[in-house]
């Protein structure tokens, strides 16, 4: 009897998740999870390890037919004509590159980049991780022979190519981790060589870009990872997180992960020059344009550890506050930014008073710091075009009443909370299904709560003027 079982690989920024899933009905039989590095830039071979570990820890794919791998978007795996890693990747989250990103846009003019593109790099953009090693590491740039994503190589890998194999051609991707790259036209479906060639200093080779449905290929025996099962294309995260959710037309989804996320499902490509929302493609043949933050759910880890408390306590304090946090402003930069595109800026708390000093304020004002930069965010989707129907609303975070509660005062639709899971990996396990079988799942997605808006202009109007 066939394998009815296919997974899907959620190599994020700070671990690696695997969910096997039934392919009949979408059930969740096992998971399994390991931990990556710190840092923003990484061994690739540590992703590898942690990918075979979690793997292990979900029981083995003996009985699995298909796999796909959901990554982080737009860090920089350099190869070499050996197939050999160059140097240790840069993560979308490493902001060196800055430079490199306003060079380019200098050079070529954010609306023509935009039209080309669909976007206007951003430090996290590989296209500005690649000039940045053509300017700093030239040694290292003259080297380079392929170019590729975290997942493109994870796949690679998968399949049993590398070093000991290295068969640069067999390099495949998909459309929506292509249109991170800032050298591959979502509009068009095809690579920029010019955009390339000016960010490198030389041609390279790139991921084939596959469809959807398409098969990637088999695996190779190694380790917990049987030989002969069907790989997918994968998919960036938050392309991977709108398939695990059924999302579709009509539907934003507020992603609240290590970085924060605001994107929509559109049927038409988007291209805005200022920069605020990428122009990305989705995993289903349709468009994902996005608006990134890189400061999410690990600014309520640093008030959290500030106030000694862990995030149940964090909001339970923050629900004691009143909306407007007493007059504290948290503008929650504590990693550089990336919407708005301020690299270098650090975090700053406006507002302070002996009156409205308090744990409870300060609590909640990481909560509202946080979301405001996200309702800018829901805003600019907004103002690109987008008409929205449902506001989902997803990651970790999601969970705390607290961060429930101000969603509801600050996004101004209703919101749709699905049940805890592991979106990205659920996501690529559609993904493998529709490559195994020619046909996308319907697979239900439970709902948690449904919140109502509750505005409080208050919020958003005292962290507008502090921005």
């Amino acid at each position: 009897m066939a394998p009815s079982l296919i997974a899907g690989i959620d190599s994020s920024t700070q671990s690696c998740k695997v969910v096997v899933r039934d392919l009949d009905t979408g059930r969740v039989v096992r998971s399994g999870r390991a931990p990556h590095p710190d840092g923003t830039e990484v061994d690739p071979e540590h992703w590898w390890r942690a990918l075979l570990a979690a793997v292990e820890d979900a029981g083995g794919l003996d009985d699995v037919a298909a796999i796909s791998i959901a990554g982080q978007q737009h860090g920089l795996v350099a190869l070499d004509a050996e197939g050999r890693v160059i140097r240790d990747a840069l993560l979308w989250n490493d902001t060196r590159s800055a430079s490199a990103a306003d060079a380019l846009v200098a050079e070529f003019g954010a609306e023509e980049l935009a039209r080309r593109t669909g976007s206007v790099p951003l430090a996290s953009f590989t296209i500005a991780k690649l000039r940045w090693l053509r300017d700093v590491e030239p040694e290292h740039a003259a080297r380079v022979a392929a170019v590729a994503l975290p997942h493109d190589w994870l796949s690679w890998r998968l399949r049993g190519f590398g070093p000991r194999n290295p068969d640069l051609g067999a390099l495949a991707t998909d459309r929506s981790d292509a249109s991170g790259t800032g050298y591959w036209s979502p509009s068009t479906g095809g690579d920029d060589r010019e955009l390339l060639v000016a960010a490198l200093g030389h041609d390279a080779i790139l991921p084939r870009v596959l469809r959807p449905d398409e098969r990637m290929g088999v695996t190779a025996a190694s380790g917990p990872v049987p030989a002969g099962i069907v790989v997918a294309p994968g998919a960036g995260d938050n392309a991977a997180a709108a398939l695990g959710l059924a999302a579709h037309g009509g539907d934003v989804v507020v992603s609240l992960g290590t970085s924060g996320t605001v994107f929509a499902v559109t049927e038409r490509p988007s291209a805005d020059a200022s920069g605020i929302v990428a122009g990305f493609a989705d995993a289903s043949g349709r468009h994902l344009p996005l608006v990134c933050t890189l400061n999410a759910a690990r600014v309520l880890d640093g008030v959290a550890g500030l106030l000694g408390v862990d995030h149940v306590e964090l909001g339970r304090l923050a629900l004691q506050a009143e909306p407007g946090a007493g007059g504290l402003v948290l503008q929650p930069y504590f990693e550089g930014e990336r919407t708005p595109n301020l690299p270098d800026a650090t975090a700053t708390l406006f507002g302070m008073t002996l009156h409205g000093s308090t744990r409870p304020n300060l609590a909640r004002a990481a909560i509202e710091g946080m979301l405001c930069g996200l309702a800018d965010g829901l805003d600019a989707i907004l103002a690109a075009g987008t008409e929205v129907e449902r506001l989902l609303l997803i990651g970790g975070a999601a969970q705390n009443p607290a961060v429930r509660a101000v969603a509801a005062q600050l996004f101004g639709v209703a919101i749709e909370v699905p049940e805890p899971g592991e979106y990205v990996a659920l996501g690529a396990a559609v993904q493998a299904a529709w490559a195994l079988t020619g046909e996308r799942p319907a697979w239900p997605v439970p709902t948690d709560a449904i919140l109502q808006p509750d505005p409080q202009p208050r919020i958003r109007s005292q962290y507008a003027a502090r921005a």
